[in-house]
């Protein structure tokens, strides 16, 4: 019945778009992705990467998801962690998860992503 998430939501500010560019596309090689016409107007910006598709939209008041988070399965986990500390971003490595390598890291409003390796 259920095939595959097609995309996550996160929830950003009013007129964050520029900032979320500089790390969606900047920092993490995401490729923006344009939104239809209709829903433009409401502000936010997506992205996309391999099999991978984040939306970000505006919401008022924002708050970000401190614990919820999308896990992102990432071919080069250690690359995503030089990537993202290389600009000043904390990575946060757990272990807790059995068969994986994984990081933990918060978008530039406060959303936290996880990246995951299967491991060796």
């Amino acid at each position: 019945m259920l095939e595959r998430v097609h995309h996550v939501q996160l929830a950003m500010p009013h007129g964050g778009e520029d900032v979320a560019r500089a790390f969606f596309v900047g920092v993490l090689g995401m490729t923006e992705i344009a939104k239809p016409a209709i829903l433009a107007r409401r502000g936010g910006v997506w992205f996309g990467s391999g099999g991978v598709e984040l939306h970000l939209g505006v919401e008022e008041p924002f708050q970000p998801a401190r614990k919820a988070h999308p896990g992102i399965l990432a071919d080069d986990l250690d690359e995503v962690a030089a990537r993202v500390s290389t600009h000043g971003i904390q990575v946060i490595w757990d272990s807790e998860l059995p068969g994986f390598r994984r990081i933990y890291v918060n978008d530039p409003f406060g959303n936290r992503l996880e990246f995951l390796q299967a491991s060796p």
